[in-house]
């Protein structure tokens, strides 16, 4: 079994790209025109349940999620790559960190509005929420909206959620709710060297620059934090072109080391 995924570019410089819990990897697709595909290649899989990988089912685990990412790893005959995961991708790159653990293979890793490697631990009125969006198509506007500041126009937010109901089957969306959730495996990835850039958008009421600097910056060494403007919990939706300058910025500083 190897997930679907979509490739993007040409180049030497390999790029594993993970998406988050409310769409497959089109939530991309705005920084498509932007990539650098002469210098990185991208490769944005879909997870069992989404997209191109919605015939397959599985237990909708960080753990289940890392290991089918190895397999395509495998698959690709990748020796040496980046990582960037945004959401509840974040975590699931988190656990394919743990499962690798060497820095000489994964150049950099990016975590974009990221949910840490504790899990999001919501309280009982969050809960609720984000469970009733499993059905309810008001429940994940009403998350997107606020994740997002309450501030970007009705029509954007309703193909948002029309897209998430499109690539999304339930059962997934419910069971990696769970695992975003409530899965803990922080004490695997403290003291964990690889380079990092953790992202936060300064309109995002959910990802905070004093939660990363509590989780991520606490964890790992090698880790930086960069707020982005104008942008809440979807950059590569909100400031497509900001948000490729600062990724491709930070992954061309590890371009030099050499593939083995």
């Amino acid at each position: 079994m190897t997930l679907g995924y979509t490739t993007i570019g040409q180049g030497s410089e390999y790029v594993l790209v993970f998406h988050g819990w409310t769409s497959d990897h089109t939530v991309w697709s705005p920084i498509f025109p932007a990539l650098d595909t002469q210098t990185f290649t991208y490769v944005f899989p879909d997870y069992r349940g989404y997209g191109k990988s919605s015939h397959l089912t599985g237990s909708y685990t960080m753990k289940e999620i890392a290991a089918d990412m190895l397999e395509l790893i495998e698959h690709l005959g990748w020796m040496r790559f980046h990582m960037i995961g945004h959401s509840m991708g974040a975590m699931a790159m988190q656990r394919v960190l743990v499962e690798i653990n060497d820095w000489q293979r994964i150049k950099s890793a990016i975590a974009v509005t990221p949910v840490p490697a504790s899990g999001a631990q919501l309280d009982e009125r969050s809960w609720a929420t984000f469970e009733a969006s499993i059905t309810d198509d008001n429940s994940r506007y009403t998350i997107m909206d606020f994740t997002t500041g309450k501030r970007l126009p009705k029509t954007w937010l309703d193909k948002m959620v029309q897209e998430s109901r499109a690539t999304t089957t339930e059962e997934a969306y419910a069971g990696y709710l769970k695992a975003w959730v409530y899965e803990d495996f922080s004490e695997l990835v403290v003291g964990l060297n690889t380079p990092m850039l953790t992202l936060v958008g300064e309109c995002d009421y959910a990802i905070t620059e004093p939660s990363m600097l509590a989780t991520y910056l606490k964890w790992y060494p090698n880790a930086t934090l960069e707020a982005l403007c104008n942008s809440g919990h979807y950059p590569m939706q909100e400031i497509p072109l900001s948000f490729v300058a600062a990724i491709e910025r930070f992954m061309k500083r590890f371009m030099l080391v050499p593939t083995f």
